[in-house]
């Protein structure tokens, strides 16, 4: 029959605009900020930095390596190194971030600085919710701000933070495996023997007979 396709489109369409009335799955409009769709997984807004243990300040994971300052396409990324080492929640010295500052407002959110950061220092949050009535200082987000727990991290990127933590286990495991290793191939060995000790050299000269040993 002529026009059956357009009856059963028509039919889908009054049966969506119906139910969009009646079945909460079908709704469209979200009361925000009352209600709040729940973002992805792989949802992602701005870096922010990641520290392990209870300090921020002594379980930061970044060594102010620089990576991410040079690969920021923006150049939002302002780094100052220390100029000492302290030790980091593992208790290894380290150089750490003396200013680690992200102008948001220029930042475009590639994730670039998360996918070269050799020690899983800076990985992406999901808070949208930054908007401010100044234009300038207030887009400044300073160490201390970008500072987030991997509690928090854990929270926003479950999946991803589970393999991170892993490899970081693995990474660690294997570097604790081969100072025992190494340790252990320096204790087995060998000492290496003294060489011998040469004669004593003649004061006297060419064709005279050595000075005789005086008794005392």
């Amino acid at each position: 029959m002529i026009g059956t396709g357009i009856l059963k489109g028509m039919a889908v369409t009054l049966r969506n605009f119906a139910g969009s009335y009646f079945e909460k799955d079908r709704l469209i409009t979200v009361q925000y900020p009352e209600e709040r769709n729940p973002l992805p997984e792989n949802y992602r807004n701005f870096p922010i930095l990641i520290y392990d243990t209870d300090d921020a300040e002594a379980g930061l994971r970044c060594v102010a390596c620089k990576i991410c300052e040079k690969e920021c396409p923006p150049q939002c990324i302002y780094i100052i190194k220390s100029d000492d080492k302290k030790p980091d929640y593992m208790g290894k010295p380290q150089f750490y971030p003396k200013v680690f500052d992200i102008d948001i407002s220029v930042c475009m959110s590639c994730q670039i600085c998360v996918e070269v950061c050799p020690f899983e220092a800076i990985k992406m949050d999901k808070d949208f919710e930054l908007s401010k009535r100044e234009r300038f200082d207030a887009l400044l987000f300073r160490k201390e701000e970008l500072s987030k727990s991997n509690e928090y991290y854990h929270r926003i990127h479950p999946v991803e933070a589970a393999a991170v933590d892993g490899n970081l286990a693995a990474a660690a495991a294997a570097a604790e495996a081969k100072k025992k290793a190494a340790a252990a191939a320096a204790a087995a060995k060998p000492a290496t023997p003294a060489p011998p000790t040469p004669p004593p050299r003649s004061t006297s000269a060419p064709g005279e007979a050595p000075p005789a040993a005086t008794k005392s």
